[in-house]
C-alpha cells in the first residue's frame, strides 16, 4: 500500500487570514484537487493530519469541521478523487499535547492505523511543521510551496530548521505527478 499524508490548509485549500471555520470559508488551490486524484488513480491512498487549534478554542465545533470536511470530499468525488481520512489535532496552541504539529503523535497514529513502514508513506505540506511532525517516520517528505512556504523557491536549498532529505515542489500536481512517475 501507498500513502501519502497531505497537510490540509495551505497544501488543499486557500490559508486564508483566520481560521476555517464554515464550508463558506474552505476554497480549494488551483490543482490541488486534482493533484489528489491524479494520486488516488495511480494507487496511492491519501489522508490529511491538520491541526485544528479552532476547535479547541471554541472558534467552531466538530459539526462545523465536519461539514469543512464533507465540502471537501465533495469537490473531490466530482473530480474522481477522495481523501480515505481526516486525522486532526483539535487542541489549542499552548496545551501541549503529543498530536499538535510538530510533535509526532498525529503521524504515529496514522502510521499506526494502516500499519505500514515510514518507506511507504509520503508526507507533504506546505509548512515546516508537518515535515517536522514526519521526519522522524522515515518517510518521503515532500515541500510544496504553497501556503506558508510560497515565497520559497523550490529550485533553491532549504535553510535550516528543515528536515534533510525534503524534495520541495512549486504545486501539489507537480508532487503528484514525481510521486506517479
Amino acid at each position: 500500500m501507498k500513502l501519502a499524508i497531505l497537510d490540509r490548509d495551505g497544501l488543499l485549500n486557500e490559508q486564508g487570514e483566520g481560521f476555517i471555520a464554515s464550508p463558506a470559508d474552505w476554497r480549494p488551490l488551483p490543482g490541488a484537487l486534482e493533484a489528489v486524484a491524479l494520486l488516488n488513480q495511480a494507487g496511492w491512498h491519501v489522508v490529511v493530519a491538520t491541526n485544528q487549534p479552532g476547535l479547541g478554542g471554541g472558534l467552531f465545533d466538530a459539526q462545523a469541521l465536519i461539514a469543512i470536511h464533507a465540502r471537501m470530499h465533495r469537490e473531490l468525488a466530482a473530480l474522481g478523487g477522495r481523501i480515505d481520512a481526516v486525522f486532526y489535532c483539535p487542541h489549542a496552541e499552548g496545551e501541549n499535547c503529543a498530536c499538535r504539529k510538530p510533535a509526532p503523535g498525529l503521524m504515529q497514529q496514522i502510521r499506526e492505523r494502516y500499519g505500514l513502514e515510514g518507506g511507504s508513506i509520503a508526507v507533504i505540506g506546505s509548512c515546516l511543521e508537518h515535515l517536522q511532525a514526519a521526519a522522524g517516520l522515515g518517510a518521503q517528505l515532500h515541500l510544496v510551496c504553497s501556503g506558508a512556504s510560497a515565497a520559497l523557491d523550490p529550485k533553491a536549498p532549504l535553510p535550516p530548521p528543515w528536515p534533510d532529505g525534503v524534495r520541495v515542489h512549486a504545486s501539489l500536481g507537480d508532487a503528484a505527478r514525481w510521486l506517479t512517475a
